[in-house]
């Protein structure tokens, strides 16, 4: 494709659902790449993150956004579920996104805020190759069906490229008529630094597991390119001094091992050699305090 103008359809594309349905993979499979951390962590997402996909005459930006979720009174849980409400008020289509056989009260405030939004909306139902009652699953799709006028719903597994592009086909069908929104070569609104502190905080997320991932984020210092090589300064905010302890590990093995597979990420992310460097600091309830979550990017 040579110019925008080839562009006949496009437009804001919301990936919504509670915490840990699947949203992240999606997006990232939908790109064909990797924007969107991951885990098997609830909340790994924080942020609102454009991943933007031109494929034939189509421009579709999808929205990755945090899990809407209830209780958490901290300044934190405030922010992720304003970060995903104001989404659905600035796109065109929803794509709604929950799990398998599953249904909490969770999806049910999902499902009430995409009622009030009025948009086009896709039930996406993931994991479904996690189903072992294969005979149910019909009939709960049928009775998802009657919650709300679905433009389609899709069982899906996100990591099959099959179902993928069949989203793909369905969100086709009603993206509003449109010139490209940005250019055709761009995948996303963010830039390496943030990209560098997404990576670290997913090593971080996985390799800590249960302990601490919510107490801590991740801000890049430096960012800069020495020669052929690409030198990153991370520093890593915990709430506590016990919890700088578990980040650093015993002997600092935690911090080596998060650093040597962050590292390696980055170096495909930016087609670079990588200097990474991090350090731990202890910013005491900082997730509760606005004042500080906006100064570590936590902004709406």
């Amino acid at each position: 494709m040579s110019s925008a103008e080839a562009i006949t359809h496009s437009g804001f594309v919301a990936i919504v659902g509670r915490p840990n349905v699947g949203k992240s993979t999606l997006l990232n499979h939908l790109l064909g790449q990797k924007i969107s951390i991951t885990s098997r962590r609830p909340q790994t997402t924080r942020h609102r993150i454009l991943g933007i996909h031109t494929s034939g005459n189509a421009q579709f930006v999808f929205v990755d956004t945090p899990g809407l979720h209830r209780g958490g009174g901290k300044a934190m849980n405030r922010y992720l579920n304003r970060a995903a409400d104001t989404t659905l008020v600035d796109v065109d289509v929803i794509l709604f996104l929950v799990e398998g056989m599953r249904w909490t009260d969770e999806d049910q405030m999902v499902l009430d805020k995409v009622r009030a939004a009025g948009l086009p909306t896709l039930l996406i139902v993931n994991k479904v190759d996690q189903v072992t009652n294969k005979a149910a699953l019909l009939p709960h799709l049928q009775t998802l069906g009657s919650y709300m006028d679905f433009v389609a719903i899709i069982p899906v597994s996100a990591r099959r490229t099959a179902d993928v592009r069949r989203v793909e086909a369905e969100v086709l069908k009603v993206l509003p008529e449109g010139a490209a929104l940005f250019p055709q070569d761009q995948i996303t609104d963010r830039s390496e630094r943030f990209m560098a502190a997404e990576i670290v905080r997913e090593k971080l997320t996985r390799r800590l597991g249960r302990e601490i991932p919510y107490a801590l984020t991740v801000e890049i210092e430096q960012f800069k390119n020495e020669g052929r090589m690409l030198v990153i300064h991370a520093l890593i905010w915990v709430e506590r001094p016990g919890q700088k302890a578990i980040v650093v590990g015993k002997g600092g093995e935690n911090l080596k091992l998060v650093g040597q597979d962050a590292r390696k990420d980055m170096e495909l992310a930016f087609d670079s050699k990588v200097l990474l460097k991090l350090w731990v600091k202890v910013k005491a309830g900082w997730s509760d305090d606005e004042r500080a979550l906006r100064s570590l990017g936590y902004e709406d």
